[in-house]
């Protein structure tokens, strides 16, 4: 049944998906931003949320360097101008939420981090080699297939 006109989310109408999951298999920057955009915004507004992470997406969980290096300042940019570490200043000095911010983000609300086991391997990394602020889900695509939801929306990044 159509919602009535005005009426708001939470007023015992479903606005948007009933669970939102994202694959994040590119490994640029400006995409698993948005990824992250996009979890940190659908978890704010209660709507559970899966990020599965694979092939080179997943480089954006690498633990920082011996130098304190986040891992992610290794990914490219999809315009090779600059690199990650500026483009995530240049982010912030405009008032975009930085990539650390909507990470942080993503993981204060509750989203999941799923990682692909065939994933890691394809790209030669361990689940030791992630991060340890985050709570993770190994599995494989039948885990990541289950965990979705029929009446949910699935993207690709």
């Amino acid at each position: 049944m159509p919602a009535e006109p005005g009426a708001e989310a939470g007023e015992g109408t479903q606005r948007g998906p009933d669970k939102l999951s994202i694959i994040v298999f590119s490994g640029e920057f400006e995409r698993i931003h948005y990824a992250f955009a996009m979890a940190s915004a659908a978890a704010a507004m209660n709507t559970p949320v899966t990020l599965f992470f694979t092939m080179e997406g997943i480089r954006a969980l690498c633990k920082p360097k011996a130098d304190g290096t986040p891992g992610w300042h290794a990914l490219p940019p999809i315009a090779a101008a600059k690199d990650a570490k500026a483009l995530d200043a240049e982010f912030a000095d405009r008032g975009v939420a930085t990539f650390e911010e909507m990470h942080d983000a993503c993981v204060s609300f509750g989203v999941k981090f799923m990682v692909c086991e065939m994933g890691l391997r394809a790209a030669g990394l361990d689940i030791a080699d992630l991060r340890d602020d985050v709570a993770y889900t190994e599995g494989g695509i039948i885990t990541f297939l289950a965990d979705a939801s029929k009446k949910g929306a699935t993207f690709f990044v």
